[in-house]
């Protein structure tokens, strides 16, 4: 148990009705305000609270908490504007990992989640402290506490002693306990969001009488889109802007708004939210931009004192589309049309072109918000608000930045679930972005971090604007495919050539038509028509007969999507025959895609209205046809997918791995590099198999050890080592093929010689059988937390590149979908004629590697080069490890950013 000095930094979180407080650590200046929580209870509560009602309990009480801090001991209280409101505490007594808490709530606050939010953040200290398990008392009759304690989420067992009741809370962090913090989360969130989304009044401060002015022309579109609220301008030198009353501040106002919209100078912002946090104001809107870092402290600071949600700074607006409130509080040029598309983007740049594409393809938007600097609201939230307002069905991001990428990802991954989120992947290129590449975990990209989090979290990512609206509108009307498999329908040969290079380019399947399929449409088609993939109809199809194909061929069990790429003819025009529309025209409901590709099409994307309602899109390069459905084919299959499951591993250690780590960072406080035996010895704490091996100091020490690692064939292989060292080849550190006492002795003594000075010893280790070398790794990102890859490995690891990556803890899924994304997957399944290596021992090195990473924060990097993959089993041929100092942070613990 460490020695706790509850001087921990202040954490901001919601309650149940949207407010928020503050969580932090007692100190002894607390002293009357802890002794007034209790004083100012009712006889009843105090009698609940310490089975005796008397005034003397208060005092103690408070004494208790305040007093110096002690070894197994921890309080930490929730105030809410200054006031504390709630108080929760464990004691261990000093030893033991089990931890008798209790908490108190403040008459008048009790079901707003005061006390479940204090024994969240207190589970959460008592994991990182080694406490396993909290027991309280409590009286039979006390059944709000009782049911506080049961609605956890953890495990909690009773026992009835008389008339009280001893509750046993064991601190597994399961997926029940999660869900049920999310859950609790997700329910504060958008209630806190509520005055930002559908205020019922707003006041918009930094309007000028003059045009120009950003606030100006918020003001202007919140009146001209009907604004159904109450709407003020706040101006001291104006009564009246644009027809809307103005005040001098906004402590002026008839009413408290719950909306401000802030367009003031950088300067006055700290001062503008002070004002409204004072006059109770809920959620702010900051548009203005270059705030400086102590302005940007001051604003922030005000929000959370005042329990004030705040979108922005820097940011476009937001906007609500419902009819009931037609909410524009932005200075895009037009009004966004009403629809079911959520939009969340960092740039207001990117924000007004996806409003307009989606504007003009006629998805139209629910709710939009332009998150700027992002200082509090995020893509997170707006993922929720989607989730639960009855009108999103498609969530569209431009996320330029992470919070908590973690809670995000379990966000995401039940969020997508119920519909499509689509992101730009931005940055991609960044190289500020990339970690030192002095060795290959190092060399993972933030471009590889961020993949892992879309792919395992089921969203949609693209690389541009264009192909973000071009698979929005693909999945806003059209079902997703069950597979891949694609057939092309044309009127003109070439452009059924570039089309199936766009498909094929894009991972889809063209599959031959069977003979029965050719049969039937060559009976439908003129003479002429070439029945393959693509069928080509010729120009001479008309209407009614390319009608019919494309229902013949949707029909057929083998396909799983069509792509009809048309040319306007002098045949068609001829004939008037609309090509188009023996796609639209047909009523009646195609459970598959269909898509259409119309060379001479003006914009990029359209959605055409259907016969019998819905629509159909039409692109105008094959490409971004084949684009959008290949994204439609992944998340089919991902939905198809069931969760991943995180398997249980036989002979993990973990308290010995912390004190393994413990015991090397008191040692070496700034971290670094693992010498060979402490890192054999983390490894074995996880059942990581590895290459037998010797450490040896000496000459004589290699010969003896060197007899020790022989094999049947008497060869072995001596690395030299000493602190710092990454690249063994690369510095010819390394002897391989030694035979006989006397090879033994000539390359430690090459080594001796060329690194004098520098090498601290050898490592001696038996001439591995053949395999395939892979490699495995861990970097721990300081944002999304430890991200696995795993691809080929050997002296061209970094140079050829071949990984992929996935951000711990591993599901079965992750695994297998690391096993089989490199391009070197095929030689583990005996592509070479060697047969397949032991995947179930692979896969178990990658989820113990992954249960590692996921255990120690301080695990800064691991590498695992050469992992020799052969029939007969999986072992790490060398490992380096460095560790630095670092402190577990709970990535799913309710905070605000």
């Amino acid at each position: 148990m460490k020695n706790q000095t509850l001087s921990g930094p202040r954490t901001h979180a919601l309650l149940a009705d949207g407010t928020t407080v503050c969580i932090r650590p007692v100190t002894a200046a607390d002293h009357d305000q802890l002794q007034g929580l209790y004083e100012e209870m009712s006889p009843e509560n105090l009698r609940l609270r310490f089975f005796a009602a008397s005034r003397r309990s208060a005092e103690m009480a408070a004494d208790r908490a305040c007093a110096t801090p002690h070894v197994g001991y921890r309080a930490l209280l929730a105030e809410r504007s200054g006031q504390v409101i709630g108080l929760a505490e464990y004691d261990t007594g000093g030893t033991g990992t089990e931890a008798e808490i209790s908490i108190a709530v403040a008459d008048g606050l009790h079901h707003r989640g005061v006390g479940t939010l204090l024994i969240e953040h207190l589970v959460s200290a008592a994991r990182a402290d080694g406490v396993t398990s909290f027991t309280a008392d409590a009286l039979s009759e006390n059944q709000e506490v009782l049911r506080v304690f049961a609605d956890l989420g953890l495990r909690t067992a009773r026992r009835f002693e008389g008339p009280e009741v001893r509750c046993t809370i064991v601190l597994d962090e399961g997926d029940t306990y999660l869900t049920a913090v999310e859950e609790r989360g997700r329910a504060a969130d958008i209630e806190s969001l509520r005055p930002v989304l559908r205020p019922s009044a707003v006041a918009v401060v930094g309007a000028g009488r003059k045009p120009g002015s950003v606030g100006r022309a918020i003001l202007h579109q919140l009146k001209a889109g009907g604004y159904t609220g109450r709407l003020w301008a706040v101006n001291p030198a104006a009564t009246s802007i644009l027809g809307v009353p103005s005040h001098t501040s906004v402590s002026t106002l008839p009413r408290t708004p719950d909306l401000v919209v802030v367009a003031v100078p950088a300067a006055a912002v700290p001062a503008t939210a002070e004002e409204c946090g004072k006059a109770g104001v809920r959620a702010l809107l900051v548009v203005t931009a270059g705030l400086d870092a102590h302005q940007a402290q001051a604003l922030l600071t005000a929000c959370r004192t005042y329990g004030m949600r705040m979108v922005g700074p820097n940011c476009l607006g937001i906007s609500h589309t419902d009819p009931t409130l037609n909410l524009d509080a932005t200075f895009a040029a037009h009004h966004p049309r009403p629809g079911t598309a959520g939009v969340a983007a960092q740039s207001g740049g990117v924000g007004i072109a996806l409003l307009d594409g989606l504007s003009r393809l006629g998805i139209g938007v629910s709710s939009f918000a332009s998150l700027g600097d992002k200082y509090d609201v995020s893509g997170n939230d707006l993922l929720q608000w989607w989730e639960s307002d009855g009108r999103t069905d498609l969530a569209l991001l431009h996320l330029e930045s992470f919070g908590n990428p973690r809670a995000f990802s379990r966000t995401a991954r039940r969020v997508t679930r119920r519909m499509p989120v689509l992101t730009v992947d931005a940055g991609r290129t960044d190289a500020g972005r990339r970690a030192a590449a002095s060795h290959t975990a190092a060399a993972a990209t933030r471009t590889m971090t961020r993949e892992a989090l879309f792919t395992q979290a089921g969203i949609t990512a693209t690389h541009s604007v264009g192909e973000l609206l071009e698979t929005a509108a693909l999945l806003h009307s059209q079902p997703l495919p069950v597979g891949s498999r694609t057939v092309i329908v044309t009127n003109a040969g070439g452009a059924g050539v570039l089309s199936a290079d766009a498909c094929a380019e894009a991972g889809l399947t063209l599959p031959a038509p069977t003979p029965e399929l050719v049969d039937d449409l060559l009976a439908l088609l003129p003479d002429g028509a070439s029945i393959g993939n693509p069928v080509d109809a010729t120009a001479a199809v008309t209407e009614e007969q390319l009608g019919d194909c494309v229902d013949r061929v949707m029909r057929h069990p083998g396909v799983d999507a069509v792509v009809v790429a048309l040319v306007p003819t002098a045949v068609a025009a001829a004939t008037g025959d609309d090509l188009v529309k023996a796609v639209t025209a047909r009523p009646g409901h195609r459970p598959k895609p269909v898509l259409v590709v119309r060379l001479e099409q003006a914009l990029p994307v359209e959605l055409l209205p259907r016969a019998g309602g819905g629509t159909v899109p039409a692109y105008a390069e094959p490409q971004a046809a084949a684009r959008a459905l290949a994204h439609a084919v992944h998340r089919a299959a991902w939905l198809a997918r069931p969760a991943g499951t995180f398997p249980d591993l036989a002979g993990v250690d973990t308290a010995r791995a912390h004190a393994c780590v413990d015991t090397y960072l008191k040692a070496n406080p700034d971290g670094g590099w693992l010498d060979p035996r402490t890192c054999a010895e983390l490894l074995d704490c996880y059942g990581i198999p590895q290459l037998a091996w010797a450490w040896a100091t000496t000459e004589d020490d290699a010969v003896l050890a060197a007899d020790r690692m022989r094999g049947a064939d008497g060869r072995v292989v001596m690395k030299g080592y000493w602190p710092g060292l990454l690249h063994k080849t690369a510095q010819h550190a390394v002897h391989l093929d030694l035979r006989g006492d006397s090879q033994v002795r000539a390359a430690f003594r090459d080594l001796e010689t060329r690194f004098a000075g520098l090498l601290t010893g050898v490592v001696v280790q038996p001439l591995a059988a053949r395999g395939t070398e892979l490699f495995a790794g861990v970097v721990q990102d300081e944002v999304f937390g430890p991200l696995v890859l795993f691809g080929l490995g050997g002296t061209a690891t970094e140079i050829l590149a071949d990984h992929a990556a996935r951000l711990a803890p591993l599901t079965d899924h992750d695994v297998h979908d690391l096993i089989t994304a490199p391009r070197c997957a095929p030689l583990l399944f005996g592509a070479d004629g060697g047969g397949p290596v032991d995947l179930q021992a692979l896969e178990q090195l990658l989820h113990r590697l992954s249960r590692m990473a996921s255990d120690l924060p301080q695990l800064a990097e691991a590498d695992f080069n050469p992992v020799l993959a052969a029939p007969g089993g999986v072992s790490v041929l060398d490992a380096r490890v460095r560790l630095v100092p670092r402190r577990p942070q709970d990535p799913f613990l309710r905070r605000l950013r």
